[in-house]
């Protein structure tokens, strides 16, 4: 479960879609999210689910996203998720801790996803993610729906900084990033996921399998990282007070075990 909570570049695929699961498992994902939620039609929710089954189920960690905690949805898809043995678990448009309580109380042993999408959310943030979930999710489309802005780096950094200041001060894992639209663009992409990383970010949300390895490539070190890294430090046990021009101290070589810690 460890390997779930800490994945980098889960991929989204429809409930409904069951022809597309298995492909989604071999796409390089570390986890497939089956959606009962925002890619299944309201005309399609109950069939959806019913439609479930262990045998259809990808291969590999799966996340199920369930339907948020206010809607006639919400506890069929915990019973559905239950049913299937699908032990993570993420709620969408998470507003208090009491949104996570509800959750934990009809499946006490979930490992808890808690997406954060509206300005409500934001304002919570803090007090959801030490509720007990695993994880904070950032929903940015939903997000800037909510606050009327554009879906764009710099009007969202604030909230960006806000999730991974709210996990490091719990002590959970990093952020998910939200999705990029832009399919066919990998160049969107890349620097999306390059500068979601720069934020803190643990990984970012795939909604198509060509992305997947886009989004992993940009949360792996470089190769010129990883060697300033091992520069640092074998530097630093010669008492070597700079390298590269720069100075070497505890904070830089905190940094650069991180970097090569990430190569585990």
């Amino acid at each position: 479960m460890d390997k779930i909570i800490s994945c980098v570049a889960p991929l989204f695929v429809p409930a409904t879609r069951a022809d597309r699961f298995q492909k989604a498992a071999g796409s390089g994902t570390d986890a497939v999210i089956v959606d009962l939620e925002d890619t299944v039609a309201i005309s399609e929710k109950t069939q959806g689910r019913a439609a479930l089954s262990k045998d259809v189920l990808p291969s590999g960690p799966i996340i199920m996203r369930i339907n948020s905690a206010t809607t006639e949805w919400f506890e069929g898809d915990v019973d559905c998720a239950r049913k299937m043995g699908v032990k993570c678990l993420m709620l969408p448009k998470t507003v208090t801790a009491d949104d996570v309580l509800r959750l934990r109380n009809l499946a006490s042993d979930a490992v808890i996803f808690a997406i954060i999408e509206t300005a409500k959310g934001m304002a919570n943030a803090r007090a959801i993610a030490s509720s007990g979930v695993a994880r904070l999710v950032f929903g940015s489309p939903d997000y800037c729906v909510d606050l009327s802005c554009a879906h764009e780096y710099e009007a969202l950094a604030s909230a960006r900084s806000e999730l991974v200041l709210a996990s490091r001060l719990t002590g959970i894992v990093a952020p998910l990033d939200g999705v990029t639209t832009a399919i066919d663009d990998e160049t969107v992409l890349e620097s999306d996921a390059r500068r979601a990383h720069a934020f803190g970010f643990g990984g970012k949300m795939c909604i198509h399998r060509s992305q997947v390895e886009s989004v992993k490539r940009e949360f792996t070190p470089s190769p010129s990282e990883i060697s300033w890294a091992h520069s640092v430090l074998a530097e630093s046990e010669k008492g070597v007070a700079k390298v590269g021009g720069k100075m070497v101290d505890a904070p830089v070589i905190l940094r650069a075990r991180q970097i090569l810690s990430r190569l585990k």
